[in-house]
């Protein structure tokens, strides 16, 4: 097991002679720029394992973030009159607000709903955590609902009876909220992109709605992906694999079994039309077990299990292509760079153009290729269009982009994962 996490130590690579460059993701926290010296010396680790012939690393960049903790102290007590209260939290511009609960105690089988003001997300919780909806641990006191998309968030407690307020009140029953977390905007991500980037010229990525009927099969491969939200102010992507509670993203966006407890994972984040700025709240899950790890200086990748695992079971999955990966063959990405709904990176330049494909076939444990990529696409699967199977984890940009070829990665895992491909159930 590795150490806690220190934010930001891995924030990016900058290898000289290759232009290797993390810039893929986005965990962030308060800690983050204190963090900065001890990115150095894990990049030239990387260096040495992904390209041996590199030169040494420059300095690091700081991580992109895709928000900020706030404090927010308020309280909600039982009343003497109705059955319910409420308190709104409100960031005006926020892309998600959650919220963290310092405490609760509550009577009986009432219970505190987090929800959308148009309740199409809510989220509930009992006495009894478990009973209700997933939530992310933060490693102090307390635990997070899961997140709300927009900038606000109503939470309110609910009473099934008539409660005497002033006894409950002595005895400390009730809420208390210490703090949230807020998605930046648009703009705010903009201002905080790093230098780098990964778009190798033209952004050619297009939301995956746009390909629904060009490229079907593209699109339905997707379905599998999510983004990963990361102790409530970074984002990665994340995506099933095989046909059980299997989950991969990279290491350097999980580097140990807190970091997973302070992590949900939302799928069918998604544009319901092609540019329409229109994405559901999808499904939205937490961590359960992490399974097995290789550091970003070896193979960069994280295996783990989820819960409510039935919810997302309809969202498919994929499968791993266990080869070495073929020069110039065509390939195509989905995930969830600059936080932003799902994106398929099909071509390199302008639509119907030229396509992703393999340019650099091996350098170290990588594969590369100039597929567009941005902060949040670590994780991301990159899929032979040959087989639609996985052939490389996204890991590293800089263009070319890098992935760690998925070969190297299943001699690792194939006794933890069931990557046996199933016909689809044909109707009766």
């Amino acid at each position: 097991m590795v150490s806690t996490r220190r934010w930001g130590r891995l924030a990016g690579l900058a290898v000289a002679a290759t232009g290797l460059v993390a810039v893929s993701f986005g965990p962030v926290s308060p800690q983050a720029s204190a963090a900065r010296s001890d990115a150095a010396p894990a990049a030239a680790s990387a260096a040495r394992s992904t390209n041996p012939t590199s030169a040494n690393p420059a300095s690091a960049p700081a991580p992109s973030a895709a928000g900020t903790e706030r404090a927010s102290e308020r309280s909600l007590r039982y009343g003497d009159a109705g059955r319910s209260w409420s308190t709104e939290i409100r960031s005006p511009g926020a892309s998600y607000v959650k919220v963290h609960f310092a405490s609760l105690k509550l009577a009986g089988d009432d219970r505190v709903t987090v929800a959308s003001p148009d309740r199409r997300e809510v989220h509930t919780y009992y006495a009894d955590r478990d009973r209700g909806s997933d939530y992310t641990v933060h490693g102090d006191s307390g635990f997070a609902a899961l997140s709300i998309d927009g900038d606000t968030a109503v939470v309110t407690l609910h009473a099934t009876g008539a409660r005497d307020a002033e006894p409950l009140a002595r005895r400390g029953y009730g809420v208390r909220i210490d703090k949230h977390f807020r998605g930046f905007d648009a703009a705010e991500r903009a201002a905080r992109a790093p230098s780098t980037r990964s778009v190798c010229g033209t952004d050619a990525r297009r939301d995956v709605a746009c390909y629904r009927t060009s490229h079907p099969t593209e699109y339905a491969r997707g379905n599998a992906v999510a983004r990963q939200l990361l102790r409530g102010t970074g984002h990665c992507t994340a995506w099933r694999v095989g046909n059980t509670n299997r989950m991969l993203t990279n290491q350097h966006c999980m580097e140990s079994a807190a970091d997973l407890r302070a992590s949900e994972f939302q799928f069918d984040y998604q544009c319901a039309t092609c540019g329409g700025n229109n994405p559901g709240p999808g499904t939205k899950v937490s961590g359960q077990q992490l399974i097995k790890l290789s550091a970003l200086s070896e193979l960069d990748y994280a295996l783990f299990s989820v819960n409510s695992f039935e919810s997302i079971q309809k969202y498919g999955t994929l499968y791993l292509d266990p080869r070495t990966p073929q020069a110039g063959e065509r390939i195509y990405i989905p995930g969830h760079g600059d936080t932003t709904p799902k994106r398929l990176s099909l071509y390199e330049e302008t639509q119907g153009g030229a396509t992703c494909k393999i340019d650099v076939v091996s350098s170290g444990v990588n594969t590369g290729y100039r597929c567009d990529t941005s902060g949040g696409n670590s994780g991301s699967p990159v899929l032979a269009a040959s087989s639609h199977k996985v052939i490389a984890l996204h890991h590293l940009g800089g263009c070319p982009n890098w992935g760690t070829r998925i070969s190297l990665v299943y001699d690792q895992i194939k006794g933890d994962i069931d990557n046996t491909q199933r016909a689809p159930a044909v109707a009766a």
